[in-house]
């Protein structure tokens, strides 16, 4: 499934760098791609691991990032 979502706040072109490598990580994603300037996460997650995932995710920005946002997840 890929899914793309909108991030907020998100301060720097490292930190994204940063969350995109510890999206892929997570058991279930595919793929993670950060688009720091578009303030965009491109997504390809394993069908049956949705909800998952996407709380996995919503954990990992908020212990590395927490005042990003993710829209849409």
């Amino acid at each position: 499934m890929k899914k793309i979502v909108r991030i907020e706040n998100l301060d720097c072109a490292n930190c994204a760098a940063k969350l995109e490598s510890k999206f892929a990580k997570i058991d279930g994603v595919n793929s993670a791609s950060i688009n720091f300037m578009a303030q965009k996460l491109a997504l390809d997650i394993v069908d049956n691991q949705y909800e998952a995932v996407a709380a996995e995710i919503i954990k990992v920005a908020r212990k590395f990032e927490p005042d990003c946002k993710i829209i849409g997840l």
